[in-house]
């Protein structure tokens, strides 16, 4: 448990476990303690690097906005500072915008991707979603006070009183229009894209997503030689706000992780 600077960032990461190095990335308003209740399984196999991203948690902001591009590019400064050439990175909801990026902006640093109720544009999340997105501000941070993500920031937070300034940045973050479809059918690094199937991010977004990603345009064949790359899991019983403790998560990712996958054509 350390912090890296990277980027003018004072990054706060976590090492637990031993094997290859799987890098994870916390969702909005959240901290490496969002990945507790599924850490025990993840460590039991890989080495697993958990980061405090940008004004989350123990990662103190600083003097820029929040972007998702940014954040990547602390993440691939991370690696580099802890000495890993190549590593897989899960990513869940903010997190898994981040890790995307990553991907996109460092693919020589990512040996398998995860993303977890993540959208590839912000279009893809349900109409009423974008719009409480749109909601978050200072004033809006203040009604979340008390709550069980402003009391972990309060208790971990560098300086708890920019609880206010981190909900203004991320409604910056999440009002700002993306769409990175092109970028993500030109990956070729491993994917898996898991959701939950009461998810924030409609069906039809999770298999254009999964087609950008080279799944679900023909039948695998009897003996499976073509089946895609990518990997799609759909969880039942769950939602985006507790998909990231479910037990099912390490269930379905550490396979994928693990298993010998075919090169992308």
């Amino acid at each position: 448990m350390s912090y890296a600077d990277v980027n003018g960032v004072r990054l706060w990461y976590e090492i637990h476990g031993s094997g290859r190095p799987l890098v994870l990335l916390h969702g909005g308003y959240g901290a490496v303690e969002m990945f507790a209740p599924i850490l025990p399984a993840l460590t039991a196999r890989r080495r697993v690097v958990a980061v405090d991203l940008q004004g989350h948690g123990r990662t103190a902001d600083v003097d820029r906005p929040l972007r998702f591009e940014s954040m990547a590019d602390d993440i691939a400064g991370l690696l580099r500072h802890l000495g890993l050439p190549e590593v897989d990175v899960l990513g869940y909801s903010l997190g898994g915008g981040v890790a995307l990026r990553t991907a996109i902006q460092h693919p020589a640093l990512v040996r398998r991707l995860v993303l977890v109720s993540t959208p590839c544009a912000r279009r893809g999340w349900y109409p009423e979603v974008l719009a409480a997105m749109a909601m978050q501000d200072e004033r809006f941070a203040e009604q979340m006070r008390g709550t069980p993500p402003h009391e972990l920031y309060a208790a971990v937070a560098p300086r708890p009183e920019d609880w206010p300034q981190l909900w203004a940045k991320t409604g910056d973050l999440l009002r700002r229009e993306y769409d990175w479809s092109t970028e993500v059918a030109a990956l070729t690094v491993p994917a898996m894209l898991v959701y939950a199937d009461a998810d924030s991010i409609p069906v039809h977004h999770i298999a254009d997503f999964y087609g950008l990603l080279g799944g679900g345009h023909r039948d695998a064949g009897w003996d499976g030689s073509d089946r895609p790359t990518a990997r799609l899991a759909v969880l039942p019983g769950l939602t985006h706000y507790d998909i990231i403790t479910s037990p099912a998560v390490p269930d379905v990712v550490l396979p994928f992780l693990t298993h010998e996958v075919r090169s992308p054509l």
